[in-house]
């Protein structure tokens, strides 16, 4: 029996432990490493060279599909697995472009999840049938990828001058972002963009 090597990334604590000790039970899994930010996932990743990671979405400094879109980009052979509290049709597009190997709420089963892994491990496409009609129910996120890009920084409290010099642009070319953004997704102001662009799971 091969034994898949997994990385396990959470942010909540107890929730992270409950799962390593959980999955560590199956006989062919064995948890190489269990983190709690997006970027500590793909460090590990790149240490321990999982077969599989599994990964939180919501988590602080980078987020799970970041740092599924980062693995797929930068160790290929690591297939990811998505888990979420609420399936959101932009995270699902969003996990889809990371090229993720599954999508499942955390109120999965166990042995559902343990059957998702291995699924994910033999390279095929795994999601949770309730996600399904979801992923076609709303509109195409009507964001560009620099866009998402600056309104994720808006998000985490940056400033115009702060996020043109995280993205080496001008903070003109920032404000004009900022504008273009609060009217595509006909918002208020960038504080109701954020929320409309969260609420779709855009960013």
């Amino acid at each position: 029996m091969s034994v898949i090597q997994l990385l396990l990334a959470e942010d909540h604590h107890v929730v992270r432990g409950a799962l390593a000790a959980l999955l560590d039970l199956e006989p062919d899994f064995t948890v190489v490493a269990s983190v709690g930010t997006g970027d500590a996932a793909v460090r590990a990743a790149l240490t321990h060279r999982p077969d599989v990671a599994v990964l939180d979405i919501d988590m602080p400094v980078m987020d799970g599909l970041s740092a599924a879109a980062e693995l797929h980009e930068r160790l290929p052979e690591c297939r990811t697995l998505m888990l979420t509290g609420h399936g959101k049709p932009g995270h699902l597009r969003r996990a889809l472009a990371a090229q993720v190997g599954g999508f499942l709420l955390k109120t999965a089963p166990p042995e559902e999840l343990a059957a998702g892994i291995r699924a994910v491990a033999a390279g095929r496409r795994v999601l949770d049938p309730s996600l399904a009609a979801t992923a076609w129910d709303l509109a195409d996120n009507p964001l560009t990828p620099r866009e998402e890009d600056v309104l994720r920084l808006v998000a985490g409290g940056a400033d115009a001058a702060e996020i043109a010099g995280r993205l080496f642009l001008t903070a003109g070319t920032v404000r004009n972002y900022i504008t273009a953004i609060v009217t595509k997704l006909d918002a208020r102001n960038r504080t109701d963009a954020v929320r409309i662009a969260a609420q779709a799971g855009w960013i």
